[in-house]
């Protein structure tokens, strides 16, 4: 599955958006190295990608450039929620050289695209409370769901997939999330 989706900025580059290939391994690595301080997420994703529990083949997406440098990461791995599955976001990552031109955002709809095609239920994501709304995340809280140390409410969310803008058709699981081993939680 691959998409194309245009940016929301005054660039007039479009993202292709795809599940990450065996080959792109070390792109990923590179964008994740580039758009945080330190190595631990570029360390997160090699340590999820080797846990057969947490990863999740199809739901690892990278955004390219029309040159086809990967310019974004997105990755949804399994975590739980009061013993339910459920996925966990991030870690999400953009090359500096394109932040802020939508090859993020592209990356995230995608990978979130392909999670409801999976057919899961509810997406958390530990982050900006001004930038993940705007896929349709809201407080946790409003389900009951919590993380396993202290956070600021608004910086957990959650995305029921199967109805993110009302109350989720299908129950979504309430208590503390239970994240893969290799967040060291």
């Amino acid at each position: 599955m691959t998409t194309r989706t245009p940016t929301t900025s005054a660039s007039s580059l479009s993202w292709r958006t795809r599940p990450e290939a065996p080959g792109d391994t070390a792109a990923v690595r590179e964008v994740n190295l580039a758009a945080f301080p330190l190595a631990e997420e570029a360390d997160l994703v090699d340590a999820l990608r080797a846990d057969r529990d947490a990863w999740l083949d199809g739901l690892s997406w990278v955004a390219e450039a029309p040159d086809g440098t990967v310019t974004a990461y997105a990755l949804l791995s399994r975590c739980h929620i009061g013993g339910q599955p459920a996925l966990a976001l991030g870690p999400c990552a953009v090359l500096p050289a394109y932040q802020r031109r939508g090859a993020g955002s592209a990356a995230i709809r995608a990978a979130l695209d392909a999670a409801r095609g999976r057919g899961e239920r509810l997406v958390v994501v530990l982050g900006h409370p001004t930038y993940y709304p705007r896929f349709g995340f809201r407080p946790a809280s409003r389900w009951n769901i919590s993380a396993p140390m202290e956070v600021p409410d608004e910086a957990l969310m959650a995305l029921p997939l199967d109805a993110p803008d009302t109350e989720p058709a299908r129950p979504v699981p309430a208590g503390v999330i239970q994240y893969a081993a290799a967040f060291g939680l």
